[in-house]
């Protein structure tokens, strides 16, 4: 009988799954939404993971309960060691495998984007996280709990500080911006005041801030003082991630790779991807600098497939994750939420 193994990648916005074997072929490959547990509750996490393992098993065309060697699940939220703790004996518990792996998700994009051992992955996605790893086995990693925990940036952030730049730039408490012009018109209204009254009464919902990053590195890019600023300060926040870990792990005057992950950094913006590289080769002379350019799952199946021996398999799973589009799996979050209360 193969050896078979589940992987998951579960951020803020989707979840991945993977189901494939120890050759490296991938039998199944689903996506569906949000499995942080920051996001929907433990009990959520596995109910949104329990419906997606039984939806890559259809999209592999075998039934559920075929043994599963190993599962390995990387989690946005997974940040302290109690929440992994807790992550791994509930997700054990539901005896999807033999071997259960647990972790936070920044382990699997650090894994997806280099096999090197000394290396450090900065994700600047929805917010900002680092970890970094050793030959030795030694980890670094920051809390990573947002604001509480002195984190700054990600697109969230980002876009936020653009409205609030854009605000103040109009009404004369900051400095006169391109921003403020841009917002007004990015939500088809006359001015920066206007939108945030609509804001405020639900006229826009509030998760249409978060179109505003894009909008961000668009002004910066004609020059605008106020919106470079902004960008600048995204730079120092993920060269001062990369700095922290790599020194933590004796890594700055070492050869190592450093990962860039997330969708603010997979975007290349010239000023900001610039500034993080050169930045980056100032403080550590060897260091290796890439873009992640394949799916963070690939990451937590390739720690799957370490974890059973099959190193070997790697460039076959590569390629066949490379070439091999998820099957969306519609998932209606509220549903799952109450069923996870309900159980």
């Amino acid at each position: 009988m193969r050896a078979l193994y589940l992987a998951a990648d579960g951020g803020n916005s989707k979840t991945d799954v993977v189901l494939g074997d120890a050759s490296g072929q991938v039998l199944g490959f689903v996506r569906g939404g949000t499995s942080s547990p920051h996001n929907i509750g433990l009990a959520g996490t596995i109910e949104v993971l329990g419906r997606l393992i039984r939806a890559v098993h259809a999209d592999a065309g075998l039934p559920v309960g075929t043994p599963i060697d190993t599962i390995a699940v990387y989690l946005a939220g997974a940040d302290l060691p109690i929440e992994v703790t807790r992550l791994h004996q509930a997700i054990a518990a539901e005896a999807w495998a033999g071997q259960t792996i647990v972790d936070n998700d920044c382990f699997a994009l650090l894994r997806a984007g280099t096999a090197t051992p000394d290396a450090v992955t900065v994700v600047c996605g929805a917010g900002t996280n680092c970890v970094g790893r050793a030959a030795d086995g030694r980890t670094a990693r920051f809390v990573a709990l947002g604001p509480v925990s002195g984190d700054w940036g990600g697109g969230h952030d980002l876009a936020d500080h653009a409205l609030r730049e854009a605000a103040r730039g109009e009404d004369g408490r900051g400095r006169p911006t391109a921003l403020s012009a841009a917002v007004a018109a990015h939500f088809g209204l006359p001015t920066v005041e206007a939108v945030s009254i609509a804001l405020h009464f639900g006229d826009l919902p509030m998760e249409r801030i978060h179109e505003l990053a894009p909008l961000l590195f668009e002004v910066a890019a004609t020059g605008d003082e106020v919106a470079s600023a902004l960008i600048d300060r995204q730079s120092e926040e993920i060269l001062a991630q990369h700095r922290v870990a790599a020194h933590r792990l004796n890594l700055l005057d070492r050869p190592h790779a450093l990962v860039l992950g997330g969708g603010v950094l997979r975007a290349r913006h010239p000023q900001l991807h610039d500034q993080v590289v050169a930045g980056a080769r100032r403080q550590a002379p060897h260091v290796d600098v890439t873009v992640l350019n394949t799916p963070p799952v690939t990451g937590a199946a390739l720690l799957a497939l370490d974890a059973m021996g099959h190193t070997a398999a790697e460039p076959t799973l590569r390629a066949a994750l490379h070439n091999r589009p998820p099957t969306p799996a519609h998932l209606d979050l509220d549903a799952v939420i109450k069923d996870a209360g309900a159980a």
